[in-house]
């Protein structure tokens, strides 16, 4: 997954879950950093299909996916309707974004991610669960936000369980840096959210320093958030806080 996470990173990182602007300006350029080519925080592998991930992918993808483009995202024309949308950026397998999207019918999901496993992970759930406020575009998260999501246009964002990149030199592949932090705030509406959550206590820090430093952000906490209701325990998630991982969340406001 991502700009995403994955199953497959998962495994790499240790991660306990599935599961990846221009200052205060709210314009659709870009911040600096991420005009030329920024460095992925993915890295693509074989990633392996199950025969009913690749039967989703063959069956619904045209139904419920979207080709990446290089111009703005309605979100009306996409899902049908006029509703909130909420981003979700690297997905993984797809059980968190199924569950929320179920919980909350009345919002949009737009769900991006980069491996093959994981969006037939969701198109399989998508079916099995009957839910139709979810659509998925299959590509690099930081393009997504920089090209096809409008300023002040998003309700939300949720970045879960982030590839860590643990080692020291990997840092700099890190999704949530200031320069794309900045990015996903300018996309969002005033009153709107950031959250993200993290298994890794170092990502977790850089996060909250990072998030802070946003100057369209504000924190709704003293530091980090109570998990919110609306967000499910995983078996990934649980299967790391049976190893003893703390799991962290933040969430932020835009002003």
């Amino acid at each position: 997954m991502s700009a995403n996470n994955s199953a497959n990173n998962q495994a790499a990182s240790q991660s306990a879950d599935h599961n990846t602007a221009a200052g205060a300006s709210a314009s659709n350029e870009p911040p600096d950093e991420l005009k030329g080519r920024h460095i992925r925080s993915f890295v693509h592998r074989r990633s392996h299909m199950t025969p009913g991930q690749k039967q989703a992918v063959e069956l619904h993808m045209d139904k419920w996916a979207l080709p990446y483009q290089d111009s703005l995202l309605n979100y009306d024309q996409t899902f049908g309707r006029a509703a909130p949308t909420i981003l979700e950026i690297g997905f993984g397998m797809g059980e968190t974004t199924q569950k929320i999207a179920q919980l909350r019918a009345d919002e949009n999901f737009l769900g991006v991610e980069v491996f093959n496993a994981g969006v037939g992970a969701l198109l399989k759930r998508i079916e099995e669960s009957g839910v139709s406020n979810i659509r998925i575009i299959q590509h690099d998260a930081v393009e997504v936000v920089q090209n096809m999501i409008a300023p002040d246009s998003l309700a939300g964002a949720h970045i879960y369980f982030p590839d860590p990149w643990p080692k020291k030199r990997h840092h700099k592949r890190r999704l949530v840096r200031p320069e794309f932090v900045a990015l996903l705030a300018s996309r969002i509406k005033p009153g709107g959210y950031i959250h993200c959550a993290t298994d890794w206590e170092d990502y977790a820090g850089q996060m909250l320093e990072v998030l802070s430093g946003e100057p369209l952000l504000r924190n709704t906490c003293t530091d980090y958030a109570p998990k919110p209701e609306y967000r499910p325990q995983t078996k990934f998630e649980t299967r790391g806080l049976r190893l003893g991982h703390g799991i962290r969340d933040l969430v932020f406001k835009r002003i």
